[in-house]
């Protein structure tokens, strides 16, 4: 049997066509937890948060958590949330190890996306692609590394403050944004880390540099996908930019999932794209 996995950071909880499953993160307070799994109430969640005071943080899924996803299965691919700002890579590869010591037969290839959300969308599918071609599970492992370095990852916040409160960005840095209309347009770096590239003053303006930093990026048409937390409007704007630049594009944009909502909160977006 082939299995395709993500963990929940991918924002998507099926995958039509294939055999696929997701494997929830935690995000939790010193008072409650919610598991990021196709039960969880987004909008009840963030509510919650937002209005919560005290700590906050997350938690990557357990090694019996991957071990159960494995099961049943001999071909396995696997795309996980960047190891540069969780342990879920490698969670799954203590995983892998010991799924193999106790199924030889079995191949696993664990993909550490250096990206989040849309960015594990584009590998996964790409997986999927791949295999449909009739691609052998070691043509598969190593065409998916050279497709990674084909991606990138941007992002536009209006607030940092989980990201701060859970040590991924400098909170004198995080301080600075919401204020005034201040919005924050980030990237993943090589290493899967968060970077800075601009800040824009409102939504318009964030728009505009967005797809300027895309196209400097080598962006030139291909496929973009993007999650938002509760800003659709966003999302249609950038959509409708790009394809007055680069005209019928394969784009799409679903809302964000648990984990993608914690971090990139209220009005958040994330934009995966291939260069």
């Amino acid at each position: 049997m082939i299995k395709f996995i993500a963990d929940s950071a991918a924002d998507i909880k099926e995958y039509p066509g294939v055999i696929f499953e997701s494997v929830p993160l935690t995000l939790s307070t010193d008072e409650r937890s919610f598991v990021d799994d196709k039960d969880l109430d987004v909008y009840e969640m963030q509510s919650y948060f937002s209005k919560h005071n005290g700590r906050s943080g997350t938690a990557c899924p357990s090694t019996q958590a991957w071990l159960d996803a494995f099961e049943g299965a001999d071909e396995i691919y696997v795309v996980t949330i960047t190891s540069g700002l969780s342990g879920t890579y490698n969670s799954a590869i203590v995983a892998k190890d010991m799924y193999i010591s106790k199924h030889p037969e079995a191949k696993i290839c664990v993909v550490d996306s250096l990206a989040t959300g849309p960015g594990e969308v584009l590998l996964l599918e790409k997986m999927v692609e791949l295999k449909n071609e009739g691609k052998t599970f070691e043509e598969v492992s190593e065409e998916i590394l050279k497709y990674r370095e084909s991606l990138r990852l941007f992002f536009g916040l209006a607030s940092l403050h989980n990201l701060a409160q859970n040590g991924r960005v400098n909170k004198l840095v995080a301080s600075a944004v919401g204020i005034m209309n201040i919005r924050i347009l980030g990237t993943a770096s090589k290493e899967g880390t968060i970077e800075q590239v601009a800040k824009c003053r409102g939504e318009k303006k964030l728009i505009q540099t967005t797809i300027d930093e895309m196209k400097k990026a080598g962006y030139k048409g291909g496929k973009v996908r993007i999650c938002h937390v509760n800003n659709k409007a966003l999302s249609d704007a950038i959509e409708d930019g790009l394809k007055k630049e680069f005209g019928a594009i394969d784009i799409n944009s679903i809302p964000a999932g648990g984990l993608c909502s914690f971090y990139a909160e209220q009005s958040g977006i994330i934009i995966g794209c291939e260069k």
